[in-house]
This record gives C-alpha cells, structure tokens and sequence, in this order.
C-alpha cells in the first residue's frame, strides 16, 4: 500500500477520534472511566499484531524477529516518554487555558522537524523547512479566536512556567514519535513483530497507570478491572476501535515513511475536525480557519512536490562563444 493512501486514512481516523469521543458523553460528560478507552486500545492493537505475525508467519517461515535482549529492551522507552508527556500536558494546563494549550501544542510540528534532523540525520531543504513552518504558521492560525473575543487577551498573558512547560511538551511529542521511527527502522524485523514488543509494553503501563489511580483514590469505586465496562456504549467501542486503527497505522508510517508524514496527516486531520465540526455541532466557522486551512494546503503542497514544479526555472542561456562555434560549423558543413 502506498505512504498517501495510509496517510490520507489515517487523516480521516483522527479527525473522527475528537468527534466520536464528543459524542461518546452524555448531557457533557463522560459515563465511563476514560482511562479505560487507551488501555483497550492497547489491548485491540496487541491482539491484531499477535494476529498479524501469527499469519504472516504461516505464509512465510523465514520472517525476521529480534529477541535479543539488548534489542527488545529499547521498546519500554516510547511507553516511558508517552507517560512523562501525558502528565506535562496535565501539568501545562494548571498554567494556560485551553487555546493557549493548543496553540502551543503546534510547536511539536517544527520540534519533530528539528529532532528528525539530528536524531535521524534526515537532510531537509530549505523548502522543506519553510514548509514545515508554514504548516505550524497554518494550524496555529486555525485555532486562533476572532479579535473582538476577550479570550484573544490570554495568549500572552500566562505566566512563564506555563510557555515552558508547553515548550517541553511539544519536545517529548516529538521525541515520542523520533525514537519510535528510530526503532522500527533500525533493523529489519517484521513489522508486526516490532508492535507486538511495542503494545505488549504499552498494555503494561496503561494497567500500571489503571491501579496508579486505584490507589489514589482508595479504592473507592472497586479495582479497575470491575468496572472495565461500565458505561460503555457503541460510540464508545468505536472511539476504542478508532485509537486503536490510528496507532496501527501510525506504526506503519513510521516503519514505511516517516514522522514528517504523519505530522501532516495529524495537522490536516485536526483542520479536517475543525470543518465538520461545523456541520455537527454548533462550531462556527472563522475567517481565521479558512487562510490556516489555504497556508496548510499551500505547505503540503511545498513540503511534497518536486522542486522543479515549485521553481520555473529559466532555460539556460548559451554564450556567446557557443553560438559563434554552432555558426561555424554550420557554415562548414554547408560548404
């Protein structure tokens, strides 16, 4: 399967994970343990890859899995950073509001660029580079709020701590999504081999965070797995199913092309919701989200297309001494 069609799927899973998640609620709130949607995530994801490399090595019984020690100990560490950037979120929004959040939130966009840079030894045009800042420029233009809205005063009135704490979130995103490429490119073990190493470790510490929560609340609602389903509805097995397609095809892009794809396909999806948005619930659209969707379109297109439909560039001139030589020489052959 080609890069843009996994791409452009995944774009549409992940502007339908806000809208599933919205309508999952009731009268505003969440009638199950949300904790529960990313552990089940997990679970849906190692049962497939399990599936996965259970046939693929029916058809061919020479596929290649690592189970050197020093190699499959490598895979806890995207768990890790995920765990430390999920409580950087928490801890970013005791100090910014919500659209403060998500306009810092798009520095991930041009920290993926820099850490594929460095970490990958990726080489990047200058084009490139203007793209990918182009594509920040375009989603943070998306999600600011008209002029005359009082909420328009608060982007730059949080305090320090909150920028910082925001900055180092953008940087674990894309540290998570660097190293996670970084792993499944490194050797070439089967793809589902290499996620069934990633989920296994990744239902290890959602169940970790499960009691983590147990714990801090005494108990008081019974253990984690007694309540596993409560509440649980269709929309919310397909906000489960939605997660879980997504970060299987997130493992394939990192495996097959790279995380400068998949920002675009987060970025485009996350416009994508903003549209639909419109037609589902009371969103209005701005003026705002249209030039932030036209700058995306325009960064895709700079970002992806050759340089020569990017630069007309003139044909080249002969000198002067060429012509005169061509002259010549046609002369000569006349005679």
């Amino acid at each position: 399967m080609q890069w843009y069609l996994v791409a452009a799927l995944l774009t549409v899973l992940t502007s339908s994970q806000g809208i599933l998640t919205t309508l999952s609620q009731s009268n505003g709130k969440y009638k199950y343990d949300y904790a529960t949607v990313p552990f089940l995530a997990e679970v849906f994801k190692l049962i497939v890859s399990c599936l996965l490399l259970w046939r693929e090595c029916r058809i061919s019984p020479s596929v290649r899995m690592t189970t050197d020690w020093k190699s499959v100990r490598l895979y806890p560490i995207p768990s890790v950073i995920y765990l430390i950037h999920n409580n950087v979120q928490f801890a970013t929004l005791v100090y910014v509001d919500t659209s403060t959040y998500q306009i810092l939130g798009n520095l991930k966009i041009v920290t993926t660029g820099i850490l594929f840079r460095l970490f990958l030894r990726k080489k990047l045009s200058n084009i490139q580079w203007i793209a990918i800042v182009l594509l920040a420029v375009g989603t943070t233009t998306s999600q600011v709020k008209g002029c005359g809205e009082a909420s328009c005063d608060s982007l730059f009135s949080a305090p320090i701590q909150g920028y910082m704490l925001g900055i180092l979130s953008a940087c674990m995103s894309a540290l998570a999504g660097v190293y996670t490429e970084y792993l499944m490119k490194k050797n070439n073990d089967s793809l589902y081999w290499q996620n069934v190493q990633l989920y296994t470790f990744g239902v290890i510490f959602n169940i970790a965070r499960l009691l983590f929560d147990d714990f801090r609340g005494g108990f008081e609602n019974g253990p984690w797995w007694q309540r596993l389903f409560n509440g649980y509805s269709l929309t919310t097995w397909l906000v489960v199913l939605n997660l879980g397609s997504t970060g299987l095809l997130v493992s394939w892009l990192m495996k097959y092309a790279d995380n400068i794809v998949k920002v675009y396909s987060t970025s485009m999806a996350m416009l994508l919701t903003m549209l639909l948005s419109v037609y589902l619930f009371t969103f209005k659209p701005t003026l705002q989200l249209f030039l932030g969707i036209i700058i995306c379109m325009m960064s895709l297109h700079m970002y992806f297309a050759p340089p020569n439909m990017l630069v007309d560039l003139p044909l080249p001139v002969k000198s002067t001494t060429e012509s005169l030589k061509e002259v010549s020489v046609e002369r000569k052959s006349d005679s």
